[in-house]
């Protein structure tokens, strides 16, 4: 049943019959001059919603963004049309028309229902969390030259002049003999010397390529959910 505090969330929202159906648009609830308890809802219907139809509270719950009634459509259009007044009172025998045709006893909260039985139905907002796939960023391969020095040992080789002498012998007299007296000669020769010579080639040496590969993480989401709470109310006739 719709407490006091439920009227904000009453107001504007679309009540449905027993089986589902929209019955109509609540513009309106109807409180009770004594106690203050809320006792009729004014719905709004009709082909161009110029008709206000009254549906006890009694039977009427507050799910989510509806309104659920134990009656049925049809049933509820044919309810008595009542007077208000402009403070939006309706008199003692309006009333009792309509708790007549409603069949509830008047001065009860609780009465057999129609049809069904008397459970309320509670609600409840879960997280359903999906997954979307955006761009996350780019990648790219560039290639630079960075210069370095190497330094590589390599063994060279040169010529050196050695004056060796020999004593004159039987052997080697005939020869020795040979030039002049005495006079002065020169003989020259080349030296000869080997250099490091430094060239350069360019030799492929690996190959680098991109590629993509997805990695599974977890992690944690939430959010706030609301989810009703049903108290039972008891008002004391004593």
């Amino acid at each position: 049943m719709i407490t006091r505090q439920q009227i904000p969330q009453v107001l504007n929202h679309p009540l449905q019959d027993a089986n589902g159906r929209k019955v109509g648009d609540v513009k309106n609830v109807f409180q009770d001059d004594a106690t203050g308890r809320p006792e009729w809802l004014g719905v709004q219907t009709g082909m161009m919603g110029n008709k206000e139809t009254f549906v006890p509270v009694v039977g009427s719950d507050l799910v989510s963004d509806h309104i659920e009634s134990r009656w049925e459509k049809d049933f509820i259009k044919q309810a008595p049309e009542v007077a208000v007044d402009g403070e939006g009172h309706m008199s003692s025998d309006e009333v009792r028309r309509l708790y007549q045709y409603y069949n509830i006893e008047w001065g009860r909260t609780v009465e057999p229902r129609p049809t069904g039985d008397d459970a309320m139905t509670r609600s409840e907002e879960r997280l359903h969390v999906g997954k979307e796939t955006r761009e996350s960023g780019r990648a790219r391969l560039h290639k630079y030259v960075d210069t370095e020095e190497q330094r590589i040992d390599v063994p060279v080789s040169h010529e050196e002049v050695r004056v060796e002498r020999e004593p004159i012998t039987g052997e080697n007299r005939d020869a020795a003999m040979r030039g002049p007296e005495i006079s002065e000669a020169e003989h020259e020769m080349t030296l000869h010397a080997e250099e490091p010579v430094v060239s350069k080639e360019t030799v492929p040496v690996e190959r680098v390529r991109a590629s993509k590969e997805t990695r599974t993480e977890q992690r944690t989401v939430g959010g706030r959910t609301r989810k009703e709470r049903i108290e039972l109310e008891e008002d004391d006739d004593r």
